[in-house]
């Protein structure tokens, strides 16, 4: 039963931000590959979006064997996570399909856990950048597609190519606008102010990530704060007991000598009444 389970995480397991920002770019590349299997798409279409999921298969590897790299047991995690490489192999559609055990299995580990904005706010440095990943190939791959269809045929457009879309959202995005490549349609203009705003909103979160980085302290000065709080307490209370412990044994051996004075207070009557 084991074995046949090893794709799945560990029930004691949470799902960290990364694992969910893979998620979801697994099912973003699943959406590619039905579109390239079964959609009637141009040539340049096609093209745009096998390089979107080749950019999506880079990430992919690229985090396998960073965690592989920080893994204690590399064989352990092998075994366990043996199908994201197989699934993250570019240009073999019949892989590509693997990605749908990487979801499953995210969903499955959702529905153990009861809350998952606990582990995310732990996290945040980490939530903040599998965000930023997640919106920064969302953007590209959403706006490269629409800006191709849309453009595309049109006699004054100069957007004709995957390359083309492809570094027309990247300079949108970046809000640079080197003015190259630009729409020339109402729907195209649209799209390219609301690509605008969405890179404005993203590079202001990158800056205030950035900030929080020189500002905030680190989380291992956070940890050692702490440690050194609670041994400082320890050591105060620690000191309390030993204080109260002496000042018992003090009272105790008080009544004590207060006993013994009265015993032989008591002894000498006793044996004149004799």
């Amino acid at each position: 039963m084991a074995e046949k389970k090893r794709w799945q995480l560990p029930l004691t397991q949470s799902p960290t931000p990364f694992q969910l920002a893979m998620m979801i770019l697994s099912f973003i590349s699943v959406i590619i590959v039905l579109l390239l299997t079964f959609a009637k798409l141009d040539q340049e279409t096609r093209r745009l979006l096998l390089f979107i999921d080749t950019g999506i298969c880079t990430i992919f590897i690229s985090y396998f064997f960073a965690c592989l790299f920080r893994a204690d047991d590399k064989g352990a995690y092998l075994k366990q996570n043996w199908i994201d490489l197989i699934a993250s192999v570019p240009a073999i559609e019949p892989l590509r399909m693997a990605r749908l055990f990487q979801i499953l299995r995210v969903i499955r580990l959702l529905r153990m856990t009861r809350s998952i904005l606990i582990p995310m706010m732990r996290q945040r440095r980490q939530a903040t950048l599998a965000s930023l990943l997640v919106a920064m190939v969302g953007i590209l791959a959403t706006s490269s597609i629409l800006i191709l269809i849309v453009e595309n045929g049109v006699p004054e457009a100069n957007i004709h190519t995957a390359e083309h879309a492809i570094w027309w959202s990247l300079v949108t995005i970046s809000t640079v606008g080197y003015g190259d490549y630009y729409p020339v349609t109402t729907i195209g203009h649209f799209i390219g102010g609301i690509v605008i705003l969405c890179g404005v909103s993203f590079f202001g979160v990158i800056s205030g990530y950035m900030a929080s980085l020189f500002i905030s302290p680190d989380e291992s000065e956070k940890l050692e704060s702490q440690r050194q709080e609670l041994r400082c307490e320890i050591e105060t209370a620690l000191s309390r007991m030993e204080n109260n412990q002496a000042l018992l044994l003090q009272e105790i051996s008080e009544l004590k000598r207060q006993l013994d004075e009265k015993d032989s207070q008591a002894a000498p009557k006793s044996e004149s009444k004799e």
